[in-house]
């Protein structure tokens, strides 16, 4: 047996058996390394897992993180649902227009599906169950709301496909995924909003004045969460700050409206945001340090050149093939998360990027939006782990919502791959390189 099927069998094997996908990633390099180049090679394993990591940009990434939990716990989720809900008033489906558009907003804050989930389902599972929604369509549709902080920049998973594949710039990356990400959420509102429609869940008389007076107040309340997308994205638009110094720029913002605007949160729990944050950071980073073993050990071997010309030798048709890869992606992101995703097949999906001339951006936004749909589809579904959690209520009461928006989803996916101008329009007017 090749040493690439061994490697390859290994980390399934290992997988299966539960392993954690770190682990399994670099025991499974080890094998490969140890049947087909030299059990000495195996000293190459501490320089792997360290240059894996040593890279200014993955910076960004723990400081995103940090971001989102000092706005979930700032109380942000809290007025930006009450100005949502001034601005939109009392309508059949009304509050789930406003659980889409928070998470959204939400979404441009943390760069995080799970933790953009956990800080609006907080606040409008409540609400929401009792204007009389099921709490398994509620737990649905947050969940695959939330699931548009993986396009909505700031990104995590962006951040590292970024720096997965060579000569792509983050700020296109950021601008691309803007308006798909924006489409996403639409086409999630519009089942939402035909579906509380038909089963008449909330309803009321139209707006009035004293609800419009309230929306200028509650505005007020808000303004600070909705002034922080414009802060990162105006920065770097203006080329004020690199994507890592935006991350900086976020959490200093995040802990000023946190400490002196809602004052929420004080410096006792300032300290704790920062322990959770390194927690939740350190296992990210010991994904893509253990992952380096895995890469050097298939790039070593030949194994990610080998499986992409067997992708590359199943078609001549770039269209069919990219079916194809969307569909697996979808599978994958069932059962792993995002960063797992990227550094487990990128490696062997940029050779045929490369010889179909795909746009690299474009891909990558493809790829964001078929993670994100696994990120609310079962039998894993993280996002619908969270919000499944808080309403109290089994997984599988969800299946059947979740395959209405997964539908919803994947026809904003459609659009994008078959109209790429809606991804790279703007990073283009913008004047970045894609």
């Amino acid at each position: 047996m090749s040493p690439d099927l061994w490697m390859i069998l290994a980390f399934a094997g290992l997988l299966i058996a539960g392993v954690p996908v770190a682990f399994s990633l670099a025991l499974a390099g080890a094998v490969g390394i140890m049947a087909g180049l030299s059990p000495a090679m195996l000293a190459t394993l501490g320089t792997n897992t360290y240059n894996s990591i040593a890279k200014y940009p993955l910076i960004a990434i723990p400081l995103f993180i940090m971001t989102g939990l000092i706005f979930e716990r700032a109380g942000v989720a809290l007025r930006l649902v009450r100005f949502a809900q001034a601005l939109i008033g009392p309508r059949h489906g009304g509050l789930a227009l406003v659980a889409v558009l928070v998470c959204m907003i939400m979404g441009g804050m943390s760069g995080s599906g799970p933790a953009d989930a956990a800080a609006v389902a907080m606040v409008m599972l409540p609400s929401m169950t009792k204007a009389g929604y099921p709490k398994p369509f509620s737990a649905t549709l947050i969940a695959a709301s939330a699931s548009t902080a993986i396009l909505i920049p700031p990104s995590v998973a962006l951040i590292l496909y970024s720096i997965v594949v060579p000569g792509v710039d983050l700020r296109a990356l950021f601008a691309a995924g803007l308006f798909p990400g924006i489409l996403a959420g639409l086409a999630l509102l519009v089942p939402a909003l035909i579906v509380s429609k038909r089963y008449g869940w909330e309803g009321g008389a139209p707006v009035s004045g004293a609800k419009r007076l309230k929306v200028g107040e509650t505005f007020k309340q808000a303004l600070p969460a909705l002034f922080a997308p414009v802060l990162i994205l105006g920065g770097l638009r203006s080329g004020l700050f690199t994507p890592t110094e935006a991350a900086v720029v976020a959490v200093a913002y995040g802990a000023l409206v946190g400490l002196f605007l809602t004052r929420e949160i004080g410096f006792k729990d300032l300290w704790g945001l920062f322990g959770e944050a390194a927690v939740i950071s350190g296992v990210v980073m010991l994904i893509i340090a253990l992952a380096g073993i895995f890469a050097w050990a298939g790039t070593m071997l030949g194994t990610f050149r080998h499986l992409a010309e067997w992708i590359i030798g199943l078609s001549d048709s770039g269209v069919l093939l990219l079916i194809l890869i969307m569909l697996a992606v979808l599978l994958a992101g069932m059962l792993l998360d995002a960063i797992s995703i990227y550094l487990i097949m990128m490696p062997i999906l940029i050779p045929v990027m490369q010889h179909f001339g795909w746009n690299p951006v474009w891909f990558g936004i493809l790829l964001a939006m078929n993670i994100a749909i696994g990120q609310f589809t079962p039998p894993v579904a993280v996002n619908l782990m969270v919000t499944t959690e808080i309403a109290k209520i089994r997984l599988e009461q969800t299946v059947g919502w979740a395959l209405l928006f997964v539908l919803a989803m994947a026809s904003a996916l459609a659009l994008v791959a078959i109209f790429p101008e809606i991804a790279l329009w703007l990073p283009r007017t913008l004047g970045y390189n894609v």
